[in-house]
């Protein structure tokens, strides 16, 4: 039985797979529920895994700053900053465009069709003011950067819009994501250096077959739903073979973040940083069981950790 036909209706002005208990029902006023679920402020997992790219990028590049003795620890800090209030911005901007998109599939599929636009709690006229407003706030962010990291930000726009119609004539829209979320990986290090190297473009290939990986796994709570309304996916690609394709992007995300971290010279507590990670998605390959949403959705998540813990070898590598 799919989800469209065993999943039980919110609670009106809820979304079925956004948590309940979350500060945005208990702090914002009703009225504003809508905007903040079309930002998916109720799931954060989302910035999160949007801004540990940049984290990464920007931590590489103060190892090699340190190495030059040119490292500001107060740049760097206030890079992150930016990079987290970007995150937050844009990853709102990008799922609001995303459901100004697929409102009409999302109106098909269970977990979605309580979502504000499909289920007519906000109108589009004011969700295309809202991603004005965030994008707006992204812009303002990009701005505190150098003219090189400006450019190259407003360049990653393109994958962003072209991103919510990939579903619909390729399998692979898990491959246009990563381009999109792993754009960071870019950012930090020019950020810095006010230009491109080898090692940020590893780490940005690396960070693509990451999300390739954990986004396979998110898909597969709506596969069955997909093949309904003919949504194409990693998911419903890969099938019962998800566990070999996710060995295979996981092992590349390894293969290249070391290979960034080698052509910088970097210190241990990267590497060891990188093992813990890799354990974890060895972990995630072991127990996966493509057929538990919940599962699914629990694993996702748990790619935050991945990132956090990936982010703090590279950080404790400048101090070494």
């Amino acid at each position: 039985m799919s989800q469209l036909e065993n999943q039980t209706a919110p609670e009106p002005s809820r979304v079925a797979d956004a948590p309940s208990g979350n500060f945005v029902y208990r702090l914002l006023p009703r009225a504003l529920w809508p905007h903040a679920q079309l930002a998916r402020w109720d799931r954060p997992i989302g910035w999160q895994l949007l801004m540990w790219p940049c984290f990464w990028s920007a931590a590489l590049a103060a190892n090699v700053a340190a190495q030059m003795g040119q490292w500001q620890p107060a740049t760097t800090i206030w890079h992150l900053v930016l990079f987290m209030t970007g995150a937050i911005a844009m990853r709102g901007a990008g799922c609001t465009w995303n459901d100004l998109v697929d409102h009409k599939i999302d109106a098909k599929v269970a977990r979605t069709r309580s979502r504000p636009l499909p289920s007519g709690r906000i109108s589009r006229k004011a969700a295309y003011g809202f991603l004005a407003a965030q994008a707006l706030l992204g812009l303002v962010v990009l701005l505190q950067f150098n003219l090189f990291s400006i450019t190259l930000g407003i360049a990653s726009l393109a994958i962003v819009a072209f991103y919510p119609f990939a579903k619909r004539f390729t399998d692979w829209p898990q491959f246009f994501l990563g381009l999109a979320f792993s754009w960071g990986a870019l950012m930090g290090w020019a950020a810095l250096f006010g230009e491109l190297a080898w090692p940020p473009v590893l780490l940005y290939a690396g960070a693509i077959a990451w999300t390739i990986g954990y986004d396979t796994i998110y898909a597969h709570q709506d596969k069955e739903d997909d093949a309904l309304v003919g949504v194409r996916s990693t998911a419903r690609l890969f099938g019962e073979n998800t566990k070999a394709w996710l060995g295979l992007f996981y092992g590349l995300f390894a293969v290249l973040a070391v290979a960034a971290c080698w052509m910088t010279g970097i210190a241990w507590p990267a590497y060891a940083g990188l093992a813990i990670a890799v354990l974890l998605l060895a972990w995630q390959i072991r127990v996966i069981d493509i057929d538990d949403a919940d599962q699914c959705l629990a694993l996702f998540k748990l790619n935050s950790r991945v990132g956090l813990i990936v982010f703090a070898g590279l950080s404790a590598a400048v101090l070494a």
